[in-house]
């Protein structure tokens, strides 16, 4: 763990700091029969981010918080592996795991841009506002393609780059209807002296600059979604107001395939 770069300590540093605000949704989570994705709940059978059946996959979350997704996995078939820089979040999902009698997935406590496992591991990756925001995308997806055997899929969560430009950079107010920031070059979001609540490091990417990226790593897309809160959705979750997030994309899903 030694010499990590600032985004990744200061990131370590935040979820460990901040791991009990998270042990109340990682319980409801655990105990779901069906999985729901991303802060408005959107259900699995709208988004489908997991295969149906995962029986014989070899599969890896990147960034597993309190690992509610890797227990989906696991209740699927899937031989899981999941990674997460902080120490208290693992120990609430080796907890969870515990009450849940999940004896089996393998947790490693590492950065998900540099994960101790051989090339072309497993067959199925994922992150939920894990890696996907957390990590610099131009380390941890060639480090997701090279941990993925050829034909593995990656699937990622995070919040849509509209989404962020629309943000106040003080992080004193929640998205609103003016742009806050440039699109162009939009990279690395330190809230780590936001006003209100200070958090860790960001990173996103203009839509076209995933595509490059993609393409440039190795993947083809499956799919690109962009998701939008649901009529009944009230009130405001993690600066996103319900009445924003039902005119504009507030979260994008990218389906990817290694060549």
């Amino acid at each position: 763990m030694a010499g990590l770069s600032r985004h990744v300590a200061e990131n370590r540093r935040h979820w460990d700091a901040t791991a009990d605000r998270w042990v109340v949704a990682g319980e409801r989570a655990w105990s779901r029969a069906e999985p729901t994705w991303g802060i408005w709940g959107v259900a699995d059978a709208d988004l489908s981010l997991l295969p149906a059946d995962m029986s014989g996959l070899d599969a890896i979350e990147l960034g597993c918080g309190t690992g509610y997704v890797s227990a989906w996995m696991h209740r699927r078939g899937a031989a899981v592996c999941a990674v997460d820089i902080s120490a208290e979040q693992l120990a609430t999902a080796t907890r969870l795991a515990g009450v849940h009698e999940i004896t089996d997935i393998d947790w490693v406590q590492c950065n998900a841009e540099a994960v101790p496992r051989p090339d072309a591991t497993f067959d199925f990756a994922i992150s939920e506002y894990g890696a996907a925001i957390w990590c610099d995308p131009t380390t941890w997806i060639p480090e997701a393609h090279r941990l993925l055997r050829p034909g593995g899929r990656l699937v990622f969560l995070g919040h849509h780059p509209l989404a962020m430009v629309c943000m106040s950079p003080a992080g004193d107010e929640p998205a609103g209807m003016t742009l806050q920031r440039p699109y162009f070059g939009l990279g690395q979001l330190d809230w780590t002296e936001a006003i209100e609540d200070p958090g860790g490091i960001e990173f996103n990417r203009t839509v076209s600059g995933w595509i490059e990226l993609f393409d440039r790593t190795g993947f083809d897309i499956e799919r690109y979604a962009e998701v939008q809160a649901p009529d009944e959705a009230e009130g405001q979750e993690f600066w996103m107001p319900a009445e924003w997030s039902q005119q504009y994309p507030s979260e994008q899903v990218w389906f990817l395939r290694k060549r």
